[in-house]
């Protein structure tokens, strides 16, 4: 049992760090100082620095803070944090979403393209050659 629960614990504490980078590198996309960030997302900058050095486990209330302070979606941070698992969407979702390059805010626009030309043709009645995707992504403002 002891052994299990290092493991668990070994999982969460990586989990931990890797959104503290997650959010790091977010707020480097934003060019926001970690001040900055924690004023605006109103939690203290010992907090946040700590959060970011994989120190604390922020709340879902707290990423939400922090979601709306970067602009971007929560829905991204909870599936950072383990709070939400990603759902499956097909090659070109993943591929938006996996892209370094593209910040949060460039990613959410460009699904929401996506989904909407899929959307249209699917209202036209068109088969699409090797069409796969049933799921489509939810976003949130």
């Amino acid at each position: 049992m002891e052994r299990v629960d290092k493991t668990v614990n070994k999982a969460v504490n990586q989990a931990v760090s890797d959104l503290g980078s997650y959010i790091r590198a977010q707020r480097g996309n934003a060019q926001i100082s970690l001040r900055q960030l924690a004023k605006k997302a109103g939690v203290s900058n010992p907090y946040l620095s700590q959060v970011e050095r994989g120190l604390r486990k922020p709340s879902a209330e707290i990423l939400q803070q922090i979601a709306k302070a970067l602009r971007i979606s929560a829905e991204a941070l909870y599936v950072q944090a383990g709070i939400l698992e990603r759902a499956e969407a097909g090659p070109v979702v993943d591929a938006i979403r996996a892209d370094t390059g593209l910040s949060e805010r460039q990613k959410q626009a460009l699904l929401e393209i996506y989904v909407s030309f899929r959307r249209e043709h699917a209202d036209s009645g068109e088969a699409s050659p090797g069409e796969t995707e049933t799921t489509e992504p939810r976003f949130e403002e």
